[in-house]
């Protein structure tokens, strides 16, 4: 697999893992600007922000660690636009999911709820 692939595969697995929880998915790869959201969702009334890292090896590290305050800006910032646009005034949470793939390809997913406070 190359890098968009692998990409590709841990966002429709972290897709399923949230609709497994119970959680609606809105959106899936939503832009603005530079910032891209892989998965806008809902749980209950709570709007969820979902950042999607994906590797298949921890050479450099978890998935989850190549998150910086930069990211993090960027998420807000983009959350805070798609908050404007559905007209969303609500209770707000930042979520990471970190997907390795097992050299058998099966995924192991990691879920950080409130992973970082937005600020909003």
């Amino acid at each position: 697999m190359n890098t968009k692939e692998i990409g590709e595969y841990g966002e429709d697995c972290a897709a399923k893992y949230v609709a497994e929880l119970g959680y609606r998915v809105l959106e899936r790869n939503w832009r603005y600007k530079k910032a891209e959201i892989d998965l806008i969702a809902m749980d209950g009334e709570t709007l969820i922000i979902i950042e999607v890292k994906t590797r298949s090896y921890q050479w450099y590290g978890q998935p989850e660690d190549s998150i910086n305050t930069k990211k993090e800006a960027f998420l807000i910032d983009a959350a805070n636009r798609y908050m404007e646009q559905i007209n969303h005034d609500w209770e707000l949470r930042f979520d990471i999911i970190s997907v390795l793939i097992q050299k058998s390809g099966a995924p192991q997913i990691k879920h950080y709820q409130d992973a970082f406070f937005g600020g909003l």
